[in-house]
């Protein structure tokens, strides 16, 4: 298996864990929010949407779509330090999405993994 594959498994799985964390913690929507929100041009949407529904929404749908596609994953992500900052003194920091955001942050940089070393 390449290390391409190897980094496609290993990312599914904390997309996996991440969508799960959100269903756990009641942040999983069931509706979609409407075209406008989803078309904004700032960093996480952060004018127009939620954290959990830009992971929702937005990236969770986006991950999926490259690794469908074969495409090349971003070699660069920040999602955790956000995620840190927008759960800041709420009971979520305890569950475990924030650890997977560091993981696959730490996966899409390659300090972990198959893009390491």
């Amino acid at each position: 298996m390449s290390k391409e594959q190897n980094l496609y498994i290993a990312v599914a799985e904390v997309l996996i864990d991440v969508e799960s964390e959100l269903r756990q913690q009641s942040l999983w929507r069931s509706s979609e929010p409407g075209a406008e929100a989803l078309a904004s041009t700032q960093p996480f949407c952060f004018d127009t949407l939620s954290l959990p529904e830009w992971l929702q929404f937005v990236f969770l749908p986006r991950m999926y779509g490259m690794m469908e596609s074969g495409q090349r994953l971003p070699e660069a992500c920040g999602i955790a330090p956000m995620a840190e900052e927008y759960f800041r003194g709420t009971p979520l920091v305890h569950g475990s999405l924030i650890p997977s955001l560091r993981r696959l942050d730490r996966l899409l940089c390659g300090d972990e993994g198959p893009r390491a070393g």
